[in-house]
């Protein structure tokens, strides 16, 4: 009850923020503090959180490359980018992230141009109703919002390592959750079953894909500090905002519940915040394998924080890359 009042009254926690500060409050305040020339990728900028998120983020001066499967949307966003930030730099590759040859063309076609990488934000994410494959033959939802930003991870982290160690400046990872994760229960979390699922339901398939985010953050936070690379690796919970996610689960559950908790949802720059906040912070520095909502550390459910099931996924996952990619299928 307590947390919730704090939600709705937006009262900031230990960081200064709350549930009301914007991404331009946050990164105003953090200005002074941001080294230039970073660069950063935003998967999932065409819309929503992410598109404010670039926005923001350029608007400090960070380069921007965004990842896009629909290049026309994403010529819109720079557009708009540049129109606010003359001066940015905004970049559009073409990937999708459902498919691993497609990021993995994506890395190639970024790691040619020989940029500094800075900071990754894991942001995209589809919400499917009906059961969908990947051209991996994977469950659309996780295929999309886990393994694809599984692979982009792998791929493009020495580039983050090598980066913080020329330039002195720690890399940031950051993979977008939600607070949806802590739906799911252990015996409702089978690597198979998250692959090729017998009963499929669309949210309960988002929340499995949310907490495969976590999980991974985790796991990754425990590699990274085993290296003693200077990269760190956080998730956030955005908050509940009326972007395309909240929109596709159409319905009278949906419907209703939103119109009745109207007062509940996040404005796009509200729920873009928290992000901005762990990309560019100095509080945050050093900080890595945790949960942040409203701007402020949080606590995830407890088999998020299951060491052993992140080991575990992590393990299954990369078996899967790696028979995926190199012992296809005829």
């Amino acid at each position: 009850m307590k947390e919730t009042l704090r939600y709705l009254a937006g009262i900031a926690g230990p960081s200064g923020y709350g549930s009301k500060s914007t991404a331009e409050q946050v990164s105003q305040d953090c200005c002074s503090s941001v080294p230039s020339h970073l660069t950063a990728i935003i998967t999932g900028a065409t819309s929503g959180i992410g598109a404010e998120t670039a926005r923001v983020l350029a608007k400090r001066g960070v380069r921007i490359v965004i990842p896009a499967r629909d290049l026309g949307k994403a010529a819109e966003v720079k557009d708009e980018i540049q129109r606010e930030s003359p001066k940015a730099e905004v970049i559009i590759l073409e990937i999708d992230l459902s498919s691993l040859a497609s990021v993995n063309r994506f890395c190639s076609e970024f790691l040619a141009l020989r940029l500094p990488l800075n900071i990754l934000i894991n942001n995209g994410g589809v919400f499917s109703h009906a059961l969908e494959y990947s051209e991996d033959k994977i469950e659309m939802t996780f295929a999309t919002n886990y393994l694809g930003h599984h692979f982009l991870t792998e791929t493009l982290l020495d580039k983050m390592v090598e980066t913080a160690a020329q330039t002195g400046i720690r890399g940031r990872i950051i993979n977008v959750s939600s607070v949806i994760h802590s739906w799911v229960k252990r015996d409702g979390f089978c690597f198979n079953q998250l692959l090729n699922p017998k009963n499929y339901n669309g949210t309960r398939a988002y929340a499995q894909s949310k907490l495969a985010n976590i999980l991974h953050v985790k796991e990754l936070a425990r590699h990274l500090k085993a290296r003693n690379a200077r990269v760190s690796v956080n998730a956030v919970h955005p908050g509940i905002v009326k972007t395309g996610i909240i929109r596709a689960h159409k319905g009278f559950i949906t419907d209703s519940v939103f119109f009745i908790a109207s007062k509940l949802l996040k404005s796009t720059s509200q729920g873009a915040s928290t992000t901005c906040y762990v990309a560019l912070s100095p509080e945050v520095e050093g900080v890595s394998g945790k949960y942040f909502a409203d701007c402020n550390e949080s606590d995830c459910s407890n088999l998020a924080n299951d060491e052993s099931e992140a080991r575990k996924l992590w393990k299954q996952t990369r078996l899967l890359i790696h028979r995926l990619l190199y012992q296809p299928t005829a």
